[in-house]
């Protein structure tokens, strides 16, 4: 009986998966600035044949559609989970194309201040291996929140307009994958 206790409680505290990504399972769940997130959608990001990286979107209450999610209230969340080693360059290279590509170049100009704080994030890690984990979390009244294998990374970057910024990288109308796109909203790959 003992036995059986024992073995319940630790299923109380084992992970609870909803999604495998390539191999990595991606939680049902997240906590944001005291806030629950659920799973929205995760994919898989792949360039050319190369797995990069398997992602995640939390929010509040789930959304099907690009522009319910940028207009949705309350902490975001977006879990990369590196499958690869790329160069911090590169991933900031990346992060800043996938802005430009998805705003004007006026919007891009009132973004650049806050993408170079972003990309020097990136840089002071020099490079994103393979199993590191990188959050980006939208806190409001806070700002965009860098983690970097479970640690903080600077001061939350303000403005909401900057976490849309970035969530258009993978939800804009130019993303980076239309099949992720659909894959974070919860439609499927």
């Amino acid at each position: 009986m003992k036995t059986f206790v024992a073995l319940l409680l630790a299923c109380c505290f084992v992970p609870v998966h909803a999604a495998d990504v390539a191999g990595v399972k991606v939680d049902e769940s997240a906590r944001v600035a005291g806030a629950d997130l659920k799973l929205n959608g995760a994919g898989l990001r792949s360039k050319a044949f190369f797995k990069v990286y398997a992602v995640g979107l939390y929010l509040q209450d789930k959304q099907s559609t690009a522009a319910a999610v940028l207009s949705a209230a309350g902490p975001k969340r977006v879990h990369l989970h590196m499958l690869r080693d790329v160069d911090a360059d590169d991933f900031s290279e990346a992060l800043t194309d996938g802005v430009k590509a998805n705003h004007s170049e006026a919007e891009v100009r009132a973004l650049a201040t806050r993408l170079a704080l972003l990309v020097a994030l990136m840089n002071e890690i020099k490079e994103a291996k393979a199993g590191l984990a990188i959050d980006l979390d939208w806190i409001p009244g806070a700002g965009t929140q860098v983690t970097i294998g479970d640690q903080p990374r600077g001061r939350p970057i303000a403005g909401e307009d900057f976490y849309q910024a970035l969530l258009r990288i993978w939800l804009g109308e130019r993303p980076v994958s239309g099949d992720l796109k659909k894959a974070l909203l919860g439609q499927g790959a």
